[in-house]
């Protein structure tokens, strides 16, 4: 199992955005979040779980960051795919109550005055060449051609 607390720890600021996805205040923050929410959702105590909540944001950004299947990040942590699932979707759910991090609805967007930028960008298949297909060219035809 990775120590992320003590690795996280020693990244510079700018190593944030190329590992993470997101600045060093950003990070921070999510932590924050979290580290409240697991405060709240452990008062009455319970097991502690294999995963901490650093190891939880870590997974779930790096999660859609390396589009990584859950197989293989649960390999990498020692523990269960399900495990892998359950702390992402908790890291969804908690970030997605904290008002920082919640996106406005689509009514809010419609009714607010602001200016959309629409950006086109052509991206219409070409065709590849490629050699013809003929008898000549085939292992038939270079059969029937060999002394």
């Amino acid at each position: 199992m990775k120590d992320n607390k003590a690795r996280i720890a020693a990244l510079k600021e700018s190593d944030y955005q190329v590992l993470f996805g997101v600045k060093k205040v950003t990070f921070e923050k999510m932590l924050e979040i979290l580290e409240t929410a697991y405060i709240k959702l452990h008062a009455k105590g319970g097991k502690t779980p294999k995963l901490s909540v650093v190891d939880k944001l870590v997974i779930t950004l790096g999660y859609y960051r390396e589009y990584r299947t859950q197989q293989h990040i649960a390999f990498d942590y020692g523990v269960v795919k399900s495990a892998i699932c359950d702390s992402i979707q908790w890291v969804e759910s908690e970030l997605l109550k904290a008002e920082c991090f919640h996106l406005p609805s689509k009514k809010v967007l419609l009714q607010a005055e602001t200016e959309l930028e629409v950006i086109l960008v052509d991206v219409t298949e070409h065709e590849i060449e490629r050699p013809e297909k003929n008898r000549k060219a085939g292992t038939q035809g270079k059969r029937r051609n060999t002394p």
